[in-house]
């Protein structure tokens, strides 16, 4: 499938983008068929030298079946030569499935010790009457013992 993307080139900190046609198999830097324009991101958003296309060779592209990514549809668009929209993913923030098991794991073992903090408070109360009575108890046995 043939895509109308960016590649990029500059230096380090100074980004300089290629428009290519290009397969889509290929790398993002490495081969591609034609270069159509060109996007210089360091350049002020209203200069007219930000983004510069040969519209013409971009429309017989786009007849024979290239398809823009996001971000070159975007300049496209503003030429008129596409149609572009806002993508919208409402699951973009929902976590994965995984996250979602270990976090109902850990809500179970909150809950079970939560559980055994309530026991634990419930039964020291019921345990202190029998302690009491232990000691009367070996008193007891150990008078009979005495006797």
């Amino acid at each position: 499938m043939l895509k109308i993307r960016l590649a990029r080139g500059g230096a380090k900190k100074r980004p300089y983008y290629s428009i290519v046609i290009a397969d889509s198999h290929s790398p993002r830097d490495g081969r591609f068929i034609e270069k159509v324009g060109a996007y210089n991101p360091m350049l002020k958003k209203d200069d007219p030298q930000r983004v510069t296309l040969k519209v013409e060779r971009i429309q017989e592209w786009i007849k024979k079946g290239a398809q823009p990514t996001d971000r070159v549809a975007r300049f496209l668009a503003t030429e008129g030569l596409v149609k572009w929209e806002a993508g919208n993913n409402p699951k973009k923030a929902e976590p994965g499935q995984k996250a979602k098991e270990r976090a109902e794991e850990r809500a179970q073992r909150e809950a079970d010790r939560a559980a055994a903090a309530a026991e634990a408070a419930a039964a020291p109360a019921v345990e202190e009457a029998p302690a009491e009575e232990a000691p009367a108890a070996e008193e007891a046995t150990s008078e009979q013992t005495e006797g």
